[in-house]
């Protein structure tokens, strides 16, 4: 691997999965090393800019209060040191700076005129599957392997000369979660229906702020957690992570306890009441409302009263962790996708089309179904990234090394110069009267619609929709005929009226959509 790999994938890695390591280590550690594995993962969240630390001490003897929290959440929790940007402001203007010192749960208490906005639905990334991963599981790195890959020498992040050009390449985290002129530059829109996508988009994307306050739930969860589970990891996935969130996404959660497969009916079911109990119990001055949800991948549901933000946690379903990391990728390697998606989702949400627990589709079968489209246009705007970059996207693949496919696909570029208000038509009508739902199942693994597989869980569905790494059906949800017939029915009809009316506020009223965000 290049030096630049090495960069590159070192800083998707500190701060996707900063419950991780590469230092080579196995997986699930022995007892003698709880103690430093159980460390926060605050040792590695460091800010953008070489930061000035507060003593252990002093936070430690801090109260977390409110107040406390407010001031880590206005601050940059990219961990990778960059010389050539300035610290994000705090509300008083001054830099914003974190300590390393774990932040205890206690205390956590917010003024009821804190009050945030909050209008969310499930997202789920589930498969009834499991499978069998090594998770490198060393949280925090020892100091002299921080910045380092194996076999690597001392980061050269440290010099301002030695910063990796990642102009042409998907972009890490921390670079797409702030304005960076690394990024994507956003499409221009030439007409109303474009500048409306647009502009919906602009507002409604998920914030840096919205990722921290996940970030720092998902943390002090893992401490707690951890008491029960000492080798457990939990990791952040799905919208929060992979490029299509929402600022009124909600965050899912997988807790891998062990790098064995876990039988979902049983296993997993018993692990996650004992999450729950441990929510109803010890957490709930700040953990509320914590149900256990019996499906085929059980969740326990949960709202965090602090950052306002509504979780699913899962148990050992890594399926999820990788198909984050592909969605990512396709996320960044063409700047129409995620504009599209997101109207989208906004469009199926306010039709009520975005519930896969009340029979409809769940975002992340809504996001298959829009890079599906995008693949099978004349001139596609998306390849298939499992054909053209099998080694990157192999199912079988290490779970602590997926997060390195983003940081070597370059770019996707597409003849196809279509507007995004082209774009959002065409959705439409290619659902409308061109996929054949009776007989084809959506596949952005092969890049086309292909024949349905003859196997029971496809037998009988309305919509299939293939989960690009365990391939099973990611709408199997919808499994009334007149909720399908309702999904068809919206589509056809937002297909007809955009196509003559050419304008967004016919199917999506984008004052109300703005202020819902």
């Amino acid at each position: 691997m290049s030096r630049w790999e090495d960069t590159c994938s070192l800083q998707v890695e500190r701060r996707m999965f900063p419950n991780s390591s590469n230092s080579g280590r196995t997986p699930f550690p022995p007892k003698q090393k709880q103690q430093q594995q159980q460390s926060d993962c605050f040792n590695k969240l460091l800010l953008n800019t070489p930061p000035t630390l507060l003593p252990h001490q002093q936070v430690a003897d801090t109260r977390f209060n409110f107040q406390n929290e407010a001031a880590l959440l206005g601050g940059n929790l990219a961990t990778i040191p960059a010389v050539t940007q300035q610290p994000m402001p705090n509300g008083n203007g001054s830099p914003a700076h974190m300590s390393d010192a774990p932040i205890a749960f206690r205390g956590r208490k917010r003024p009821s005129d804190q009050s945030i906005p909050h209008d969310v639905k499930r997202q789920r990334l589930h498969s009834h599957r499991s499978e069998t991963t090594v998770v490198n599981q060393a949280v925090p790195l020892p100091v002299e392997h921080r910045y380092s890959l194996p076999g690597s020498n001392q980061s050269p992040l440290f010099h301002a000369h030695s910063i990796p050009d990642l102009t042409g390449c998907v972009p890490p985290l921390r670079y797409t979660l702030f304005p960076d002129p690394i990024e994507t530059p956003l499409p221009v829109a030439k007409d109303k229906l474009s500048q409306q996508v647009l502009e919906l988009f602009q507002a409604c994307q998920q914030q840096t702020c919205d990722l921290n306050r996940k970030e720092l739930c998902r943390t002090e969860l893992q401490r707690e957690i951890q008491q029960i589970f000492p080798q457990s990891r939990l990791f952040l996935v799905g919208s929060s992570l992979n490029g299509f969130g929402t600022r009124s996404s909600d965050g899912d959660l997988c807790l891998v306890v062990k790098e064995e497969p876990v039988n979902q009916k049983t296993e997993a079911r018993h692990i996650l009441s004992l999450v729950q109990k441990l929510f109803s119990t010890k957490l709930s001055s700040y953990i509320e409302r914590p149900q256990l949800i019996r499906a085929k991948v059980p969740i326990v549901k949960f709202r965090d009263k602090v950052s306002c933000v509504e979780f699913d946690l899962n148990v050992n379903n890594v399926v999820g962790i990788r198909n984050t990391f592909l969605l990512r990728t396709y996320a960044y390697i063409e700047n129409r996708v995620r504009p599209l998606v997101l109207v989208v989702k906004k469009w199926a949400s306010f039709h009520e089309l975005n519930d896969a627990s009340r029979g409809t589709l769940s975002s992340y079968t809504l996001v298959l179904m829009v890079l599906h489209y995008l693949q099978t246009l004349p001139e596609p705007i998306l390849p298939s990234l499992q054909k053209n970059y099998p080694e990157s996207f192999d199912p079988t693949m290490q779970l602590h090394l997926v997060h390195q496919a983003p940081c070597t696909i370059p770019p996707y570029l597409s003849k196809n110069g279509s507007s995004l208000g082209d774009l959002l038509i065409g959705f439409f009508k290619y659902y409308a009267t061109e996929f054949d739902w009776s007989h084809q199942m959506i596949s952005i693994r092969e890049a086309k619609a292909i024949p349905r597989p003859d196997g029971i869980e496809w037998r009988n569905k309305f919509i299939c929709v293939e989960e690009p790494f365990d391939r099973t059906n990611t709408a199997r949800a919808v499994h009334e005929k007149h909720k399908f017939d309702i999904i068809r029915g919206e589509i056809l009809k937002s297909w007809q009226v955009l196509r003559d009316k050419k304008d967004l506020n016919c199917i999506l009223p984008l004052r109300m959509t703005v202020q819902k965000r």
